[in-house]
This record gives C-alpha cells, sequence and structure tokens, in this order.
C-alpha cells in the first residue's frame, strides 16, 4: 500500500523547502554541553559551522540548532543562556549558508521569536506549544512552519494510540488557534518522549494511523534508547538501528527524518525513496 504523503512548498527568504518529492533529512546540531549523544561537540560556534558545512555537504536539507539538551534528567536551562548558546550559531549559519533551512529547537517562545529574527526558519517544539503559552503566538507573527511533537509529563496512557493523537490534536488545536495555516504544521510523534522501550516500538508500528490526523510527520528516532536497548549497543554503534527505523518510517509516510549520521542515513533515505516515490 502506498503511504499518504502530504505536498507543501514553504519560501523561506533565501531558502526553499520542497515536501513531497523526497524525504528530507533534518541534520542536528546540538550546541550544549549535555545532549545524550554528542553534548560539548559543538558548542563552539566555529566548531559549529564546521559540523554544519559538513552535514549539508554529506546531503542534509535543513539543520536543527538546539541549546538545551531533552535527554532523560537534563537539566533545564533558563532563557538567557539557551539564547547565548544558539544566536550566534544561527546567525553564522545564516549568513554563510542563506539557502540551507535552519529550524530552532526551543519549547520557549522569547528563544523562538529571537532565533527567527536571527535567521532561523522553522521552530521545533518539544513540547508541542504546550510549554509556553506565548509560542503559538510568535509562530503566527512570523507566519512560519512549526513542528509540533507529542510529549507530556506523565505515561499515564488508557489507550496509547488513541492516546498520542489525541494529545497531538491538542497541540494542532493550539495553533490553530493562534492563526497557524494547516500548511504550516508539522507533527513529531515524540519517539523516546514520554514512552517507555515498548511504547516506543508500538508507535514506530502504527506511525501511519498518526500520519492520518492530516499533517506531514517528522520521525526523530536518531540514536535513541530503544534502539540502543534492541540492539544492546553502545550510542555510537546503532547507525544501522537508526537507518531501519528510518525505512520503517518511510514506508509508512513520515516525510522528513531527523539525524546525527547524516552521510548513513541520507544513503537509507534514497533507497527507500526510490521505492516510496517511484
Amino acid at each position: 500500500m502506498k503511504p499518504t504523503l502530504y505536498h507543501r512548498s514553504y519560501r523561506l527568504g533565501s531558502a526553499e523547502l520542497t515536501l513531497g518529492e523526497r524525504t528530507l533529512v533534518m541534520g542536528i546540531l546540538n550546541v550544549t554541553p549535555d545532549s545524550f549523544s554528542d553534548g560539548g561537540r559543538y558548542n563552539r560556534v566555529d566548531l559549529a559551522l564546521k559540523h554544519a558545512r559538513q552535514m549539508v555537504e554529506d546531503g542534509a536539507d535543513l539543520i536543527d540548532i538546539g541549546g538545551e539538551s531533552t535527554r532523560p534528567g537534563h537539566e533545564p536551562v533558563d532563557e538567557q543562556e539557551e539564547l547565548e548558546r544558539v544566536i550566534p550559531v544561527i546567525e553564522a549559519l545564516h549568513r554563510e549558508m542563506p539557502q540551507v533551512p535552519l529550524s530552532v529547537d526551543t519549547y520557549k517562545a522569547g528563544v523562538a521569536r529571537e532565533a527567527l529574527q536571527a535567521g532561523a526558519h522553522i521552530i521545533n517544539d518539544v513540547w508541542g506549544f504546550k510549554a509556553d503559552g506565548q509560542m503559538a503566538q510568535v509562530a503566527a507573527e512570523f507566519g512560519c512552519p512549526v513542528i509540533l511533537m507529542h510529549n507530556r509529563h506523565d505515561r499515564n496512557y488508557r489507550e496509547l494510540l488513541q492516546d498520542v493523537a489525541a494529545d497531538l490534536r491538542e497541540c494542532v488545536q493550539l495553533a490553530r488557534n493562534a492563526g497557524i495555516s494547516d500548511d504550516n504544521i508539522i507533527l513529531d510523534p515524540g519517539i523516546g518522549f514520554a514512552k517507555d522501550y515498548t511504547e516506543n516500538l508500538r508507535v514506530m508500528q502504527a506511525l501511519d494511523e498518526l500520519i492520518r490526523l492530516g499533517y506531514p510527520m517528522l520521525l526523530g528516532t536518531s540514536r535513541k534508547k530503544f534502539i540502543r536497548t534492541a540492539l544492546d549497543l553502545p550510542v555510537d554503534e546503532v547507525v544501522l538501528g537508526t537507518a531501519a527505523t528510518v525505512a520503517l518510517g518511510i514506508a509508512q509516510g513520515c516525510q522528513i527524518v531527523r539525524v546525527h549520521d547524516v552521510k548513513e542515513i541520507k544513503r537509507t533515505v534514497q533507497m527507500c525513496d526510490a521505492i516510496v516515490y517511484a
């Protein structure tokens, strides 16, 4: 069965982004000291720029810049510190690579606003507009695409898939209430967030059901704990496990994949696309 695919085209200043022709690869750029797999490696502007250049050369279609780790047990970062981490990197990337779409990985409206002013094009909110009541308004004001991820403070699910779908619908409603158009909404099932090993696998099995909510889906499984658990391998040895999840996601209709290992996953994506988009 052919997966459900959505067609969207975004003009983002000098950058462009098109969904529906092939799977897009989002490269992860963590400018943090404590992210679970690459903390401290790119938290200087020069190192971040070098890594971003390499990801684009390896096939990344867009870059996601994050200044606060969201790994389990992470220490929250205040707004000013997050700004000091991400804004210089966004400004530098925007100057050097204006043709490359940039997303800011934040749940704080103040950070999102300054990031968009500095050259970011997309808001990627791991709390789906539920953490900061001003976030949806900022996105509406800038008219930018938004990625709304499934997340919650507990795992008190009655029926996992129905509850995840209901939670995502709440995120969408927050966006629509603020005046954000459906065409600017992208969803993320939140693999690795508020879900245990079995629940992550169950959501992976049913991505196509969530895609039928009516919005393009971004899949972020790269190096996640459920892969490390399934393979019983450390974080730096699970690129093939990540590739398997990406292939499964594309086969079900995921249209953006968010990854650390761009070069290797790009090849997986190209092979999947040869089949899915044939």
